[in-house]
């Protein structure tokens, strides 16, 4: 009876981190992707574009680094604009 309620919990739990972008669902590309190691290329680096975030912590780190790059090169361009 116990290990029945621990598999009903583990499936709640699953299904509730899934919904909240905490753990990717299987059989979607994006969990597929981020289940491979990327590769470096030549450089040594790996392509931005083709990798997955991981979680929606990453994704939110993304966003935030976008804006503020987003964010300087507009302060850039209003200082230009001011000389």
């Amino acid at each position: 009876m116990l290990l029945l309620a621990l598999v009903i919990v583990a499936v709640l739990a699953q299904t509730a981190l899934k919904h909240y972008g905490l753990l990717a669902p299987a059989d979607t590309p994006a969990a597929k992707a981020s289940a491979r190691v990327q590769a470096p290329d030549a450089s040594g680096q790996v392509d931005a574009a083709t990798t997955t975030p991981r979680n929606a912590l990453e994704r939110a780190r993304g966003v935030e680094n976008t804006v503020r790059k987003q964010a300087d090169e507009l302060g850039r361009q209003i200082d230009d604009t001011a000389k």
